[in-house]
């Protein structure tokens, strides 16, 4: 089994999008990766890129409730980690009795991803990239 690599990124829904896009933007400085208008939802998606290539993914759902526990709500979402197999990341979960989500893909990444519990129901989320080279740089 590959070790986990790093987080990918963590996901926060928000209450007041415009607010909470000028303060991860204008006040902490993240760069927009990407923003986009999910129609179907009546949301926003911005992706926002850390330093050390990690991300944060702002949501906006209207009406979403405080989060006590539900996944769709105000606060964290999940916590991603990069994976370089999905696949077998699922197989194992589940071999240790874990119950593992279908495998989805993301619309605008085309990357494959997998959503499970921790045991006190944190949602957490297996990301899939592409294996970094092992071999050092000449």
């Amino acid at each position: 089994m590959t070790p986990l690599l790093r987080i990918h990124h963590a996901a926060i829904i928000c209450s007041d999008y415009p607010r909470s896009k000028r303060f991860y933007t204008e006040v902490l400085g993240l760069q927009v990766l990407a923003e986009n208008y999910r129609q179907a939802r009546g949301s926003w998606k911005l992706d926002l890129a850390l330093p050390d290539g990690g991300q944060i993914e702002l949501f906006s759902f209207n009406g979403a409730p405080p989060r006590p526990s539900y996944p769709e709500a105000q606060g964290l979402r999940h916590l991603a980690f990069a994976v370089t197999d999905v696949h077998a990341w699922k197989a194992h979960l589940e071999s240790q009795g874990i119950a593992v989500e279908t495998i989805r893909t993301d619309e605008y990444t085309g990357q494959r991803f997998v959503f499970f519990a921790d045991p006190d129901g944190l949602p957490l989320e297996l990301y899939e990239v592409a294996a970094q080279s092992t071999s050092p740089s000449t």
